[in-house]
């Protein structure tokens, strides 16, 4: 939640504004191939996991069905018992139809409560999960949309009988698209694409019974790729995605006393879903040109060699003044017959970067392709 002190330093240092919003690990990357290009995936060629960048993609898959694993050990860090888990799977029902689906799981390790003596309680293991489902037509020969309905649940180890906190349940939907079109460049074959995802549109999501209503990550993800085959065995593709969460900026500017921080918190949190996404585009107190800085870039490379190696790099890039996070990435891949393994590294970059918690960050992905089952 967003806390008083934090708030505080809002009105300390009036450029240094990120924006808040609740269950963020909606939005964060869980597979290796999109994060090893940067986070981008939003138009890059179809794959297993494309629910969490585009679902819209899944329409354009050669195989009938498949399905992947893929875990994500977290804060390495500091902290050693954090992970993310993630399954995604879809099935082709015709041609221009498919169904996909997936879960994701954060466990956030192990809290031990104590008494105001430092008597130990007991023990409690916080957890978030969300359960989604997607279907996407294909509708022409280069265009695809999809929808997908989310449920998630955050489970935070408050405990509700001392502190009036509780887990909390929300809903939310995507909206997505997908353009595929092959081409003929020099003789070889390539392919342009793009994509647009509107992900996490939904209810507020409390922890307080109701008090507080907290957004979740409404994000907009818009992104062009390319795919080049340089000859019979060698392709290399190039992506970038832009993203910006859908979630008003908060305003604590010449505000000193926590009363008035309070107030302007709790005016913060009274606005609609659906009047919070449109105001996100031009509501930073700095006006215009702090709101491209709430603009993320992610791009990446990736080179395959005959469908069955593959080496990818990727940069994502958030401004200074809404988090500074910055950071290169890089991956392989390896398909043989109907299984491919994917793995990715993050290192941090810059000077306010070498001591983040996100440093060598690993991923790493089992998928299957099940078509050749169900022939």
């Amino acid at each position: 939640m967003l806390a008083i002190v934090s708030a505080n330093s809002f009105a300390q240092d009036s450029k240094y504004n990120p924006i808040h919003s609740s269950v963020q690990m909606l939005n964060i990357g869980p597979e290796a191939r999109g994060t090893a290009m940067g986070d981008a995936g939003v138009a890059t060629t179809p794959d297993i996991n494309s629910q969490h960048w585009n679902p819209a993609k899944y329409a354009f898959m050669n195989s009938k069905a498949g399905a992947s694993l893929s875990i994500t050990p977290w804060l390495r860090n500091i902290i050693g018992d954090i992970n993310l888990f993630y399954a995604a799977g879809y099935y082709q029902l015709k041609p221009r139809n498919t169904v996909s689906a997936s879960v994701k799981y954060f466990s956030l390790g192990d809290l031990v409560f104590t008494d105001s003596e430092g008597n130990e309680e007991g023990q409690y293991k916080p957890n978030e999960f969300s359960i989604d489902a997607a279907y996407s037509l294909k509708l022409s020969d280069h265009l695809s949309g999809a929808v997908a309905l989310r449920y998630i649940h955050s489970d935070l180890g408050f405990q509700m009988d001392d502190d009036g906190y509780s887990a909390g349940n929300a809903f939310a939907a995507d909206i997505a698209f997908y353009f595929n079109k092959p081409i003929s460049l020099a003789g070889q074959k390539a392919n342009i694409m793009a994509g647009i995802n509107i992900s996490n549109i939904g209810t507020k999501i409390t922890y307080d019974d109701g008090v507080t209503n907290e957004y979740l990550p409404a994000n907009l993800r818009l992104g062009v790729g390319f795919e080049y085959n340089l000859d019979q065995y060698n392709k290399i593709g190039a992506t970038v995605d832009f993203n910006k969460l859908l979630v008003p900026t908060p305003d604590y500017k010449n505000l000193s006393s926590e009363e008035d921080i309070y107030d302007a918190k709790m005016k913060y949190y009274d606005k609609s879903v659906v009047g919070s996404i449109f105001s996100s585009f031009g509501d930073a107190p700095g006006g215009f040109k702090e709101e491209m800085q709430e603009i993320d870039i992610c791009g990446g490379i990736e080179y395959t060699y005959d469908n069955m190696v593959s080496a990818r790099l990727g940069y994502h890039h958030n401004h200074e003044n809404k988090g500074n996070l910055k950071y290169a990435s890089a991956g392989l891949g390896l398909k043989y017959k109907v299984m491919n393994i994917d793995a990715s590294y993050l290192f941090t970059v810059g000077d306010a970067n070498n001591n983040s918690a996100l440093n060598n960050t690993i991923r790493i992905s089992l998928g299957f392709d099940l078509g050749t089952l169900l022939k």
